[in-house]
């Protein structure tokens, strides 16, 4: 029986463990404070705390004491919940035993485990929610453990309940306050970048290191695809430029939806491409769209979580979808400026082409029509004739070479695209590829009379033009169909060929001048799409919205 001056101690202990706990903000120092005052309390040789994970049913940590570190390293790894430890984890109350070897239920020792008779179990439960149990061995003098040292033990385990829940509060508070300093170093960061690419992969950085992923990257709409435009951690080789079908891949209906998603297992969920899962050695994933406006302009993409892993949890879907919100305006602000300045570039070199085409026209046209004009006399005073024949050469070199200078006018900015917009100047171009290339060609025009924008019809006239080009250098087509009309709020050039046709999987696009088409039709906001097959001509649309 317990002395009023033993139990006078006990109460101490406890009501000085209690001010302890409250001032204690560091989770696992707690944890070990807690045990130790477990087994002076209830004067048990052992002691162990047990704290449960998020599933409520295994051990995520294990603090004891009464063994000396090399027997617990001798012992291996966390119980498992088995025997009596995963009754106190099912059955969450306290229990008391005479003898751990003789209940039933007990599964024995692993080896090197010191051997445990008497046993006290008291859950850790706050509001319902069980952090995890307090376990008491080999009560001193070979006695069991009291109905007082289950009540003592159980006020200690309240006690404990509120102090692990204010430290994990606190712990929680400070993970968020270094998140949220990280988040404003990025968005600082982000602010000052405006070059894409170091900018994505600062994105791809800042987000690994903010959920602790193995593997990051950054996929964007390029031609029809996804394409991983950055990539951050083990085993990015080779990963940059890794290409992504819309419908076949999780980024891409990610993209689509426009809605963030947490997968745990790859193996699972139906919409990811195995064969990428495989090639990249992923588990879990993180898929969210970077969003502007309503547009989604690519998806960010994380892979296996290294602590605690390789599942995410629902903190690093928020913290990954904060980021992606900054990083959106952050690769829009930056596309936004390399258009402008691309779109100045090709404005540039339309003034140009229009201030050269003007010169060759004006000046050089002029000057070779003032040289045939200066020929004539010199043909009526030839007086033999070789001078004759002599005057003849040079006057067809100066016609051809005028023919040549206004050809060269007319390809480099027609007049007619300027005076009278772009259907007349697609006229012009076909009747003369018509005549140079013995090509039938059909256009059709339902634009109506209305001019539109100066940089619309010039982005089209150049993309028919380039279009026509490919045909007459690497198409053999014999016909050609030109369409322009209107969808919408938008504009159309279709250009179809019944010639040789190519496999776009293969060929690359800067050959063809495709590049530069999608890059004429991007900076207006439109798109370019190409359908081909060897051996059954080509297909070319391009699309500019009329604002």
């Amino acid at each position: 029986m317990t002395t009023p001056a033993k139990q006078v101690d006990r109460l101490r202990v406890l009501v000085d463990a209690g001010i302890a706990l409250s001032s204690e903000l560091s989770l696992d120092a707690l944890l070990q404070r807690i045990v130790e005052t477990a087994a002076e309390l209830t004067g048990a040789r052992y002691a162990a705390l047990g704290v449960i994970d998020k599933s409520g049913q295994l051990l995520e940590r294990f603090f004891t004491t009464g063994v000396d570190r090399e027997t617990y390293d001798a012992i291996g790894g966390l119980p498992r919940g088995r025997g009596i430890l995963g009754v106190l984890i099912r059955e969450a109350r306290p229990l008391r035993l005479h003898d751990i070897a003789d209940d039933p239920r007990s599964v024995g020792f692993p080896p090197h485990h010191p051997p445990m008779r008497s046993f006290l179990g008291v859950p850790i439960v706050l509001r319902g929610v069980a952090y995890g149990n307090l376990y008491l061995t080999e009560k001193a003098d070979g006695e069991d453990f009291s109905e007082e040292d289950e009540e003592l033990t159980q006020l200690l385990a309240a006690q404990a309940a509120v102090a692990i829940e204010n430290a994990r509060l606190y712990e929680s508070s400070m993970r968020w306050l270094r998140q949220l300093e990280s988040l404003n170093e990025i968005g600082l960061a982000l602010a000052s970048e405006l070059e894409l690419e170091p900018l994505l992969a600062l994105v791809a950085r800042r987000l690994r290191e903010l959920v602790e992923a193995r593997l990051v990257l950054i996929a964007l709409p390029e031609g029809g695809r996804l394409q991983v435009a950055a990539a951050e951690g083990d085993g990015t080789y080779g990963v940059t430029g890794m290409q992504l079908e819309f419908a076949a891949s999780k980024a891409g209906r990610v993209l689509d939806r426009a809605h963030s998603e947490r997968v745990d297992s790859v193996l699972q969920d139906p919409e990811i491409d195995q064969a990428a899962a495989r090639q990249l050695g992923v588990h879990s994933g993180l898929y969210v769209p970077l969003v502007v406006r309503g547009r989604g302009i690519g998806v960010l993409i994380a892979h296996d979580r290294l602590e605690g892993g390789p599942a995410f949890g629902d903190d690093d879907l928020r913290l990954a979808e904060t980021l992606a919100a900054r990083a959106a305006i952050a690769v829009d602000l930056s596309e936004r400026v390399s258009r402008d300045a691309a779109y100045r570039v090709v404005e540039a070199q339309e003034l140009e082409r229009r201030r050269l085409a003007r010169e060759l026209h004006d000046e050089t046209g002029q000057a070779l029509a003032s040289i045939l004009l200066g020929l004539k006399p010199l043909e009526r005073a030839a007086t033999t004739p070789e001078v004759r024949a002599e005057v003849a050469a040079v006057r067809q070199l100066v016609v051809s070479t005028l023919q040549d200078v206004r050809a060269l006018a007319v390809e480099l900015r027609p007049a007619a695209l300027d005076d009278f917009g772009l259907v007349p100047a697609v006229e012009r171009l076909t009747a003369t590829v018509r005549e140079q290339a013995d090509l039938r060609i059909d256009l059709e025009a339902q634009l109506g009379s209305e001019r539109l924008p100066a940089e619309v019809e010039t982005a089209l006239y150049r993309v028919v033009q380039e279009a026509l080009t490919n045909i007459v250098k690497h198409a053999g087509a014999r016909r050609v169909s030109i369409l322009l009309g209107r969808k919408g709020a938008a504009v159309v050039a279709v250009v179809e060929d019944d010639g040789l046709g190519f496999d776009p999987r293969r060929t690359r696009e800067d050959a063809l001048g495709l590049a530069g088409m999608r890059e004429r039709m991007a900076l207006l906001g439109g798109g370019l799409r190409v359908e081909s097959a060897s051996g059954a001509g080509t297909t070319l649309v391009a699309e500019v919205p009329i604002r």
